[in-house]
Formats: structure tokens, sequence, C-alpha cells
């Protein structure tokens, strides 16, 4: 059985180099980089010091050539609308964790998903997927005498706010309790009482931390708190190669984490 060929966009990033790096272990197998830097480099030697074969290219639209089954995008909101088209025009399936996409971005991928499998994820940790599950499950039992705050922590070098696994808590929190909640992004002056129906998220940003997300239901006398922390990167990488394992074939459409997440259940 021929492996399945990947495309990875954003090759010399963090993330980028741990899915050229962990690839052959998922019986992937890298045939084409890109990235803004290192171009003409080695993919394999930049990544993990062992050469591949394959050179970096510059430009994401290059890939529209084709010769692979899985594009895995992990680098900017801009590179990911070209990658889009890429989809549309090859019918290679599009892996992508990049945050912070405009409505420009979604409706690449909206447009790309007629065309291809679409698998988008701001967080392609299978534990994040867990944690959206239970604060959904734990906001809909717990209701709305519980008051809710989302707090994140990243790195310093992170470019967005709040992260795109926060807007996703916040959204499963808004299915559980009610699509009108109001959120707020922080508190400063004297905004008054807290109102019930407001969700506040709090984006903390310092050191190397590589990811920490938190719920809290605070209630009268009682408070429940639900958290993922990442500490390791390698984990982002390995959830993005299962996700182009999964969606590798398959028929054009949108893709999530909880489709995967269902595939693997027993019956």
């Amino acid at each position: 059985m021929k492996p399945i060929r990947l495309a990875v966009v954003g090759a010399t990033g963090r993330m980028g180099c741990a899915v050229v790096r962990l690839a052959p272990a998922h019986g992937l197998a890298v045939v084409r980089a890109v990235a803004r830097d290192q171009t003409g480099l080695d993919a394999g030697t930049v990544a993990s010091g062992k050469t591949l074969g394959v050179l970096l290219e510059k430009e994401p639209l290059a890939l529209a050539s084709g010769g692979f089954d899985v594009v895995v995008d992990f680098s900017s909101p801009e590179a990911t609308v070209d990658l889009a088209e890429v989809a549309v025009q090859t019918g290679a399936a599009l892996v992508s964790g990049t945050t912070g996409l405009t409505g420009e971005g979604e409706g690449a991928l909206v447009r790309a998903s007629g065309h291809a499998a679409v698998f988008w994820e701001p967080n392609m940790s299978l534990g994040v997927h867990v944690l959206v599950d239970l604060v959904r499950r734990a906001a809909s039992q717990l209701g709305a005498d519980f008051d809710v705050e989302v707090c994140e922590l990243h790195h310093r070098l992170k470019v967005d706010a709040p992260s795109g696994t926060a807007t996703r808590l916040v959204e499963a929190l808004r299915e559980a309790r009610s699509p009108q909640a109001r959120v707020i992004h922080g508190r400063q002056g004297r905004p008054g009482a807290r109102p019930l129906d407001e969700i506040a998220v709090h984006a903390l940003r310092g050191g190397d931390v590589i990811g920490d997300h938190t719920v809290h239901f605070l209630g009268s006398g009682e408070r429940v708190e639900i958290t993922h922390r990442a500490t390791d990167r390698d984990v982002f990488a390995r959830g993005a190669l299962r996700a182009a394992a999964f969606v590798a074939g398959k028929p054009a459409g949108r893709y999530r984490m909880s489709d995967l997440l269902d595939a693997g259940r027993t019956p």
C-alpha cells in the first residue's frame, strides 16, 4: 500500500518542522514543502537534520501543479486563501490548523470544500476536543446559575487573541446555553455587576507557554474548572497527521476533529 503523499506549508515553522519530522512514523510521505524562508534547502534537513530529498518552495500557489494527496497547513491566513484555491484546482484534501482567519479565509475554505475534503481546526490536539465536549456538557447541566469565564494562556510570540481554541470554547458554551449570550473580552473601568448571560474571555501572553485553556463555571458556594494544558507541540503535529490520514480520499466537504473522533469509536 502506497503511503499518503503530503505537501507541508509553513514547513520551516515550529509546527511545520514537527509535521515533516513525524510524518514517516505515521506512514505518511512528505513529497513537497513550502516556506517563506530557506527556499531551496532540503525540508528534512531543516526539520530534523535528515535529508528528505524534498526542496523547499516559496509560494503556496506553486502547489497547484499537484503531485500529492493532502496539504497540511500551519502558516498564515493569507496562505490559507491560496491553499483553498490549490484544493479547488487539484482536488487534494486540505488540513489546516492556521488561526486568525478573516472572512475571506473562511469563504475560501467554504468554496474549496465544494471541490475537495477540507479539515480545519484551530487546535489539532485530540485532548482539546474532549475538553470542548466536556465544556458543552457542563454548561448544559449546570445551567444559567453558574457564571462562565474562559481563560487562555500562550507564549509571548502568539500574534492573535483570543486563541482559536478559546473562540471554539465560546461557541460550545453558546450552543449549550444561549446563542444570544453576550461575549466580552477582558474588563476595565467600572463595568458594573456581571450580567447572568455574559461570557468573558481573557487572553494571557508570556514566556514559552505552548497553550493552556481553562473554563471556569462559578456558582454560589461552588465552582467547576475544566482545563487542558499542552506540554509538547508535537501533540498538534500528531493530530494534524491523523487528520491527513483521515481525509485522504474522502469526498469533498467540511470535516472537523469530531468527525475523526467519531470514526474511531467502536459501536
